[in-house]
């Protein structure tokens, strides 16, 4: 899917988005005009023609004339550890706002694997931050790494604690992100 699509719709039906940056759920009407922002992970962030940023879920894609994302490669797969795939599926992860994964954003300031006991399902523990406190989509971009993680094959139990310590600055982000972005 494009990065920053041009593409605007008008929603023949009503459809839940989350509003950005606060985090709440809200229902967008019918006949709401979007334009669509970008479509970065499995999400898309919009705005609305009456103001407003938004970031849609792919259940709602078709109301907007877009095609929903694609499973991740290798998934399903098992060959490699599942650390590295946990990497590679927060990878997937995008502040709505911004147009970088949250591992080159520098928000992800760990994560381990630790076997289930005797042999169960496998704890997955990530600790995260958010580029600022007040910001209300913490919730969201958690519960977005727990649903990818926890549909791997292994069904790992995903365990996201947010963090402000130490806060989050530019200096964080990857040389690749701090480029793409225009930090240089």
């Amino acid at each position: 899917m494009a990065k920053n699509p041009v593409h605007e719709a008008e929603l023949t039906d009503s459809i839940e988005a989350v509003v950005i940056p606060h985090g709440y759920r809200t229902t967008l009407p019918a006949g709401t005009r979007l334009r669509v922002l970008q479509t970065l992970g499995d999400s898309a962030t919009v705005t609305a023609d009456f103001g407003g940023m938004f970031r849609v879920d792919p259940e709602f894609f078709p109301a907007l004339g877009l095609e929903p994302p694609a499973r991740p490669e290798g998934a399903g797969e098992t060959s490699r550890p599942l650390e590295e795939r946990v990497w590679e599926l927060l990878r997937t992860c995008y502040d709505p706002e911004i147009p970088v994964n949250i591992v080159e954003l520098g928000l992800i300031y760990d994560c381990r694997v630790e076997p289930g006991e005797a042999g169960g399902r496998p704890d997955v523990h990530v600790k995260m931050t958010l580029t600022a406190p007040g910001c209300g989509m913490g919730d969201v971009l958690a519960a977005d790494i727990t649903k990818k993680i926890e549909l791997l094959p292994e069904e790992p139990r995903a365990h996201i604690e947010v963090v402000f310590d130490p806060p989050w600055n530019q200096e964080m982000m990857s040389e690749a992100a701090r480029l793409q972005l225009g930090f240089y």
